[in-house]
Protein backbone atom coordinates (compact mmCIF):
# COMPACT_ATOMS: atom_id res chain seq x y z
CA UNK A 1 0.00 0.00 0.00
CA UNK A 2 1.02 3.65 0.12
CA UNK A 3 -0.25 5.79 2.54
CA UNK A 4 2.48 8.80 2.27
CA UNK A 5 3.99 10.54 -0.36
CA UNK A 6 6.19 13.38 -1.08
CA UNK A 7 6.00 16.25 -3.60
CA UNK A 8 7.85 19.44 -2.86
CA UNK A 9 9.03 20.66 -6.18
CA UNK A 10 8.44 24.06 -6.76
CA UNK A 11 5.59 24.38 -9.71
CA UNK A 12 7.63 25.57 -12.55
CA UNK A 13 10.12 22.88 -11.78
CA UNK A 14 7.24 20.48 -11.75
CA UNK A 15 6.12 21.23 -15.12
CA UNK A 16 9.33 21.37 -16.68
CA UNK A 17 9.64 17.29 -14.99
CA UNK A 18 6.77 16.67 -16.91
CA UNK A 19 7.30 17.84 -20.56
CA UNK A 20 6.50 16.13 -23.63
CA UNK A 21 5.88 15.23 -27.26
CA UNK A 22 2.08 16.07 -28.54
CA UNK A 23 0.70 14.48 -31.59
CA UNK A 24 2.64 17.38 -33.65
CA UNK A 25 6.04 15.66 -32.30
CA UNK A 26 6.76 19.41 -30.89
CA UNK A 27 8.08 19.83 -27.46
CA UNK A 28 5.28 20.94 -24.70
CA UNK A 29 5.30 21.98 -21.01
CA UNK A 30 1.60 20.69 -19.43
CA UNK A 31 -0.45 23.68 -18.42
CA UNK A 32 -2.29 23.42 -14.72
CA UNK A 33 -5.65 23.84 -14.12
CA UNK A 34 -6.54 24.86 -10.29
CA UNK A 35 -2.83 25.65 -9.83
CA UNK A 36 -3.11 27.52 -6.50
CA UNK A 37 -4.56 24.40 -5.25
CA UNK A 38 -0.82 23.34 -5.44
CA UNK A 39 1.25 22.86 -2.09
CA UNK A 40 4.82 21.18 -2.55
CA UNK A 41 5.29 19.31 0.75
CA UNK A 42 7.40 16.31 2.18
CA UNK A 43 4.61 14.75 3.46
CA UNK A 44 1.50 13.96 1.70
CA UNK A 45 -1.67 12.14 3.41
CA UNK A 46 -4.70 10.79 1.84
CA UNK A 47 -7.36 13.88 1.62
CA UNK A 48 -4.66 16.18 1.07
CA UNK A 49 -4.26 17.65 -2.50
CA UNK A 50 -1.64 16.62 -4.66
CA UNK A 51 -0.80 16.74 -8.57
CA UNK A 52 -1.89 14.23 -10.98
CA UNK A 53 -0.88 14.52 -15.10
CA UNK A 54 -3.77 13.76 -17.49
CA UNK A 55 -4.88 14.54 -20.68
CA UNK A 56 -6.59 17.73 -21.50
CA UNK A 57 -9.65 15.99 -22.81
CA UNK A 58 -11.11 14.99 -19.73
CA UNK A 59 -11.32 18.48 -18.80
CA UNK A 60 -12.69 19.58 -22.61
CA UNK A 61 -14.55 18.19 -25.09
CA UNK A 62 -13.06 17.56 -28.08
CA UNK A 63 -9.71 18.61 -27.21
CA UNK A 64 -6.40 17.07 -28.62
CA UNK A 65 -6.09 13.99 -26.54
CA UNK A 66 -2.16 13.85 -26.59
CA UNK A 67 -2.18 17.46 -24.55
CA UNK A 68 -1.40 17.07 -21.24
CA UNK A 69 -2.78 18.93 -18.09
CA UNK A 70 -1.23 19.20 -14.20
CA UNK A 71 -4.65 19.20 -11.79
CA UNK A 72 -4.12 19.13 -7.85
CA UNK A 73 -6.51 16.84 -6.68
CA UNK A 74 -7.60 14.69 -3.58
CA UNK A 75 -6.04 12.10 -2.49
CA UNK A 76 -8.50 9.38 -2.31
CA UNK A 77 -10.91 8.61 -4.72
CA UNK A 78 -14.81 9.57 -4.17
CA UNK A 79 -17.15 7.92 -6.61
CA UNK A 80 -19.03 10.15 -8.69
CA UNK A 81 -22.28 7.94 -7.99
CA UNK A 82 -21.62 8.79 -4.15
CA UNK A 83 -24.88 10.66 -2.57
CA UNK A 84 -23.70 11.89 0.65
CA UNK A 85 -23.28 16.01 0.86
CA UNK A 86 -19.95 15.32 2.54
CA UNK A 87 -17.01 13.11 1.33
CA UNK A 88 -15.42 12.54 4.31
CA UNK A 89 -18.49 10.62 5.49
CA UNK A 90 -17.29 7.75 2.89
CA UNK A 91 -17.31 4.89 4.94
CA UNK A 92 -14.40 2.91 2.99
CA UNK A 93 -10.54 3.68 2.62
CA UNK A 94 -9.83 4.31 -1.46
CA UNK A 95 -6.25 6.24 -1.02
CA UNK A 96 -5.32 2.80 -2.79
CA UNK A 97 -6.50 0.26 -5.27
CA UNK A 98 -5.69 -3.26 -5.68
CA UNK A 99 -4.65 -3.77 -9.43
CA UNK A 100 -5.90 -7.67 -9.16
CA UNK A 101 -9.39 -6.48 -7.68
CA UNK A 102 -10.16 -3.35 -9.42
CA UNK A 103 -13.11 -4.87 -11.56
CA UNK A 104 -14.58 -6.10 -8.46
CA UNK A 105 -14.94 -2.65 -6.84
CA UNK A 106 -17.53 -0.35 -8.43
CA UNK A 107 -16.01 2.61 -6.95
CA UNK A 108 -12.81 1.76 -9.56
CA UNK A 109 -14.80 -0.46 -12.35
CA UNK A 110 -16.82 2.83 -12.88
CA UNK A 111 -14.03 5.41 -13.41
CA UNK A 112 -12.17 2.64 -15.24
CA UNK A 113 -14.52 2.15 -17.56
CA UNK A 114 -14.58 6.00 -18.64
CA UNK A 115 -10.96 5.89 -18.84
CA UNK A 116 -10.24 8.37 -16.39
CA UNK A 117 -6.97 6.89 -15.88
CA UNK A 118 -3.47 9.43 -14.53
CA UNK A 119 -0.52 9.75 -13.34
CA UNK A 120 0.09 10.51 -9.65
CA UNK A 121 3.24 13.00 -9.42
CA UNK A 122 5.75 12.46 -6.50
CA UNK A 123 9.51 12.29 -5.48
CA UNK A 124 8.65 9.35 -3.63
CA UNK A 125 6.34 7.49 -1.42
CA UNK A 126 7.26 6.68 2.67
CA UNK A 127 6.46 2.37 3.58
CA UNK A 128 7.12 1.54 7.41
CA UNK A 129 8.89 -1.58 7.88
CA UNK A 130 7.42 -3.83 10.90
CA UNK A 131 10.24 -5.34 13.09
CA UNK A 132 9.85 -8.81 14.17
CA UNK A 133 9.21 -9.28 17.79
CA UNK A 134 8.51 -5.47 18.57
CA UNK A 135 5.84 -2.75 17.81
CA UNK A 136 8.19 -0.67 16.40
CA UNK A 137 8.47 -0.06 12.97
CA UNK A 138 11.33 1.61 10.53
CA UNK A 139 10.49 4.14 8.27
CA UNK A 140 11.92 4.22 4.21
CA UNK A 141 11.78 7.10 1.93
CA UNK A 142 11.35 5.27 -1.51
CA UNK A 143 12.42 6.92 -4.78
CA UNK A 144 13.85 6.35 -7.82
CA UNK A 145 17.60 6.39 -8.80
CA UNK A 146 18.34 10.14 -9.23
CA UNK A 147 21.20 10.29 -12.55
CA UNK A 148 23.30 13.78 -12.68
CA UNK A 149 22.59 14.96 -16.23
CA UNK A 150 24.28 18.46 -18.11
CA UNK A 151 21.70 21.99 -17.13
CA UNK A 152 19.91 23.22 -19.90
CA UNK A 153 17.55 26.34 -19.37
CA UNK A 154 15.86 25.90 -22.81
CA UNK A 155 12.85 23.73 -23.56
CA UNK A 156 14.41 23.59 -27.31
CA UNK A 157 17.56 22.10 -26.19
CA UNK A 158 16.45 18.65 -27.98
CA UNK A 159 13.78 17.68 -30.24
CA UNK A 160 13.90 13.71 -29.10
CA UNK A 161 11.93 12.48 -26.18
CA UNK A 162 14.88 10.43 -24.68
CA UNK A 163 17.91 13.17 -25.52
CA UNK A 164 15.07 15.73 -23.35
CA UNK A 165 14.97 13.19 -20.50
CA UNK A 166 19.06 13.61 -20.33
CA UNK A 167 18.74 17.06 -19.75
CA UNK A 168 16.65 17.54 -17.19
CA UNK A 169 18.72 18.65 -14.39
CA UNK A 170 16.11 18.46 -11.39
CA UNK A 171 14.95 15.88 -9.07
CA UNK A 172 13.25 12.12 -11.03
CA UNK A 173 9.56 12.25 -10.56
CA UNK A 174 8.40 8.94 -9.12
CA UNK A 175 5.17 8.75 -11.50
CA UNK A 176 2.49 6.30 -10.28
CA UNK A 177 -0.29 4.75 -12.57
CA UNK A 178 -3.56 5.75 -10.92
CA UNK A 179 -7.77 6.46 -11.40
CA UNK A 180 -9.47 9.69 -10.91
CA UNK A 181 -13.57 10.64 -10.67
CA UNK A 182 -15.60 13.38 -10.68
CA UNK A 183 -18.20 14.14 -7.63
CA UNK A 184 -20.87 16.74 -7.84
CA UNK A 185 -22.52 17.44 -4.12
CA UNK A 186 -26.21 16.40 -4.41
CA UNK A 187 -26.85 20.41 -3.20
CA UNK A 188 -24.66 21.75 -5.91
CA UNK A 189 -21.28 23.51 -5.58
CA UNK A 190 -18.08 23.08 -6.85
CA UNK A 191 -17.37 19.38 -8.43
CA UNK A 192 -14.59 17.24 -6.54
CA UNK A 193 -11.89 15.78 -8.31
CA UNK A 194 -9.98 13.26 -6.40
CA UNK A 195 -7.74 10.08 -7.39
CA UNK A 196 -6.57 6.43 -5.88
CA UNK A 197 -2.91 5.12 -6.65
CA UNK A 198 -2.87 1.36 -8.16
CA UNK A 199 -1.11 -0.98 -6.59
CA UNK A 200 0.28 -4.30 -7.57
CA UNK A 201 2.87 -6.73 -5.77
CA UNK A 202 5.98 -5.29 -4.61
CA UNK A 203 9.37 -6.70 -5.97
CA UNK A 204 11.80 -8.12 -4.91
CA UNK A 205 13.81 -5.15 -3.64
CA UNK A 206 10.36 -3.87 -1.59
CA UNK A 207 9.30 -7.26 -0.89
CA UNK A 208 11.16 -7.41 3.07
CA UNK A 209 9.17 -4.19 3.76
CA UNK A 210 6.00 -4.52 2.42
CA UNK A 211 3.94 -6.78 0.64
CA UNK A 212 2.12 -4.14 -1.73
CA UNK A 213 3.71 -0.98 -3.61
CA UNK A 214 2.89 1.53 -6.27
CA UNK A 215 3.02 0.89 -9.97
CA UNK A 216 5.17 2.68 -11.94
CA UNK A 217 4.92 4.50 -14.97
CA UNK A 218 7.37 5.61 -17.91
CA UNK A 219 7.49 7.55 -20.95
CA UNK A 220 5.06 6.15 -23.78
CA UNK A 221 2.91 4.49 -21.17
CA UNK A 222 4.56 1.29 -20.04
CA UNK A 223 4.35 -0.11 -16.52
CA UNK A 224 7.43 -1.45 -14.79
CA UNK A 225 8.59 -2.38 -11.67
CA UNK A 226 11.52 -0.49 -12.20
CA UNK A 227 14.32 -0.49 -9.38
CA UNK A 228 14.35 1.92 -6.15
CA UNK A 229 16.45 3.55 -4.38
CA UNK A 230 15.67 3.03 -0.36
CA UNK A 231 16.48 5.99 2.44
CA UNK A 232 15.95 4.44 6.16
CA UNK A 233 15.38 7.04 8.74
CA UNK A 234 17.46 6.34 11.55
Amino acid sequence: MCGRTSCHLPRDVLTRACAYQDRQGQQRLPEWRDPDKYYPSYNKSPQSNSPVLLSRLHFEKGADSSERIIAPMRWGLVPSWFKEDDPSKLQFNTANCRSDTIMEKRSFKVPLGKGRRCVVLADGFYEWQRSQGTSQRQPYFIYFPQIKTVKSGSIGASNNSEDWEKVWDNWRLLTMAGLFDCWEPPEGGDCLYSYTIITVDSCKGLNDIHHRQVTLLISRSKSIQGEFVLFAFR
